[in-house]
């Protein structure tokens, strides 16, 4: 049994209550503690808190935009905003903004944002992404359909601050038809990110004179866990081992070999 557990057994409702300022407080370090007190899915139904823990803990105190697509609750207009006070508690110094087809503006609250805006509007996610000069942290939680989920971080990721981070929940839907997937499908979201794998080595082509894309170019680390991809923006400049390449540029320095 968890400790939120124990104490909803143990305490009655209305202390729990008064506890609940002060329990957001102790842990507002700990995504797995906080997750549960805000009521988000990310730890529960999910089990993201951990890899974000991992991932985001190192920059809780930095001054950073943070983008989430999807404010949770889909058409109920009275549901949602759980995971953007957890992100408020957790990020001191963030600016955190969320996203959503359905109007959720009523959760908006300081140094929360809330928008209406499609994720298929590459347009709306440019000017948004201009208007708050660019995103730290990017989270798409939003229709989990695989087109939608692709194209969105086609036109995002580019726009992402240098070091940032693009994650991406339930990728499950990769396997789900409903969502535009199917294990033998070529061109699901998680095939496409798997296929961005080979960026992280693009120096290793053997082709003479190649270009390296935007992609390659920024794509410094891919880490796949269950349902979640996290992504990491950074530059991609090491230097290949390919022995000819190696060869050619200590000659080309007048070293010789």
């Amino acid at each position: 049994m968890s400790f939120i557990q124990a104490a909803k057994k143990l305490i009655p409702l209305s202390a729990r209550r008064r506890m609940m300022p002060l329990a957001k407080a102790v842990y507002r370090d700990d995504l797995n503690r906080l997750a549960p007190l805000y009521g988000t899915d990310k730890w529960g139904s999910h089990w993201y808190t951990p890899h974000y823990q991992r991932y985001l803990g190192p920059l809780r105190k930095q001054h950073l935009n943070l983008l989430e697509i999807g404010v949770g609750g889909e058409a109920m207009v009275d549901y949602g905003g759980a995971s953007l006070r957890m992100w408020k508690r957790f990020f001191p110094n963030a600016r955190i903004v969320g996203i959503d087809i359905f109007d959720k503006r009523h959760f908006s609250e300081p140094r929360i944002d809330v928008r209406i805006c499609d994720q298929t509007d590459a347009q709306a996610l440019r000017k948004l992404s201009e208007e708050y000069g660019g995103f730290d942290i990017i989270i798409d939680d939003g229709s989990h359909v695989n087109e939608h989920v692709i194209g969105t971080f086609r036109t995002l990721f580019p726009l992402l601050r240098p070091n940032g981070i693009y994650a991406i929940e339930d990728t499950q839907t990769s396997y789900w038809p409903s969502y535009g997937g199917g294990r033998a499908k070529p061109d699901t979201l998680l095939n496409f990110f798997k296929g961005l794998t080979d960026c992280l080595n693009y120096a290793e082509y053997s082709s003479d004179g190649y270009m390296p894309d935007s992609f390659e170019r920024s794509i410094v680390e891919m880490a796949f866990f269950h349902n979640l991809v996290i992504v990491r923006k950074g530059i991609n400049d090491e230097r290949s081992n390919q022995p000819e390449v190696v060869r050619a540029e200590m000659e080309a320095a007048g070293r010789g070999i």
